[in-house]
């Protein structure tokens, strides 16, 4: 595909959206009332990154990007 540089962004920005909702609701299962909370948000950055990661290969595959 031939896109322009904005859809490119957008879909990056949309890729970048979904994996946050992703880490938000990772962090939020991991999470146990006795637990600190740094022990979450490491959880939930590396699903973050594994998910951004995996978009942008689908992407990349598809060949949008």
């Amino acid at each position: 595909m031939n896109l322009s540089l904005g859809v490119k962004v957008l879909v990056i920005v949309t890729c970048t959206l979904f994996s946050t909702n992703v880490a938000t609701a990772a962090a939020w299962l991991s999470h146990t009332p006795g637990s600190p909370a740094g022990q979450a948000v490491m959880y939930g950055g590396s699903s973050f990154g594994g998910c951004f990661l995996l978009c942008l290969a689908v992407l990349k595959a598809l060949k949008v990007l």
